[in-house]
């Protein structure tokens, strides 16, 4: 531990934390960065965790980043990125030589951040500098100039803080429709979200996926999926069990469900052990 910074290694990779400024607390789920001991290409699928992601690049960029069932491969390398909120597994080819800080955002954290509506990036993985502009590369390049952690750490600090400060104020009625469906593992109707917040089912739909990015019931499912992944991974319940916990009709609609949602089973998942939703191909 050196400036607070302290290095993790997990397998052939390095993983570079700092405690996170108070100011940002509220809207990240995760904030590390990673580079790789000894260069290897490598895969990973992602799953859906209801959290947008954004990537600043350092080194070799992703070779590419699409979506599991599309049908062209990619549009080629991609740098430091964003992704919004997904409704199905992604696949992430990169050549090795990683070096990157990776962020996990809460929907409102990145629509505050980004200061575009989330609707347009679901589903999408898009260049940081199509979001952020000429700031984005500035930004990564001043990062890779110094190897020192806390520097990196510093100048990401303060880009995130200043723009959120500036950013858009999230509906107070939007943040409480995801605080219900969050903290019900999108266990909760969608009506009774609307009731409670003192909006129309369609006024509700619509101010919702703006600011999340999906609908309030595609998110409700995704929470659920993401809570079934976290029972399965870490906390060894079985099949059964999750069905029962997470309100799945049986384990045939357990199964659909991450079959649609991930493109692969239960079973796998339970072995696989999926951090930060990467699942290693």
């Amino acid at each position: 531990m050196v400036d607070g910074v302290g290095m993790t290694r997990v397998g052939d990779r390095w993983r570079v934390t700092r405690p996170w400024p108070a100011g940002l607390q509220p809207y990240l789920h995760s904030y590390a960065g990673y580079w790789e001991a000894v260069a290897s290409p490598f895969r990973v699928r992602l799953v859906p965790t209801g959290r947008a992601v954004l990537v600043i690049n350092l080194g070799q960029p992703f070779t590419q980043v699409r979506r599991l069932r599309e049908a062209s491969p990619s549009d080629g390398a991609i740098g430091s990125l964003v992704v919004g909120l997904d409704d199905g597994p992604r696949l992430c080819d990169h050549p090795g030589g990683q070096e990157a800080i990776r962020l996990e955002l809460t929907p409102l954290g990145a629509y505050r951040l980004l200061g575009v509506p989330m609707r347009e990036l679901t589903n999408r993985a898009v260049e940081l500098r199509d979001v952020l502009g000429p700031e984005a590369d500035e930004l990564a390049e001043r990062m890779a100039a110094t190897d020192d952690w806390a520097t990196r750490f510093d100048l990401l600090d303060f880009v995130l803080l200043t723009r959120l400060e500036r950013g858009p104020e999230p509906a107070p009625e939007v943040s409480h429709a995801w605080r219900l469906l969050a903290r019900a593992d999108g266990a909760i109707p969608v009506a009774r979200i609307a009731a409670e917040v003192g909006w129309s089912q369609s006024y509700l739909v619509r101010r919702f996926t703006e600011q999340i990015g999906l609908t309030p019931k595609v998110s409700a499912r995704i929470l659920r999926f993401h809570h079934a992944v976290h029972l399965l991974g870490h906390k060894g319940a079985s099949p059964s069990e999750v069905t029962a916990s997470c309100g799945f009709y049986d384990q045939a609609h357990l199964n659909r469900e991450f079959r649609a949602l991930a493109g692969t089973t239960p079973g796998r998942v339970a072995a696989a052990r999926i951090a930060e939703g990467a699942l290693a191909q």
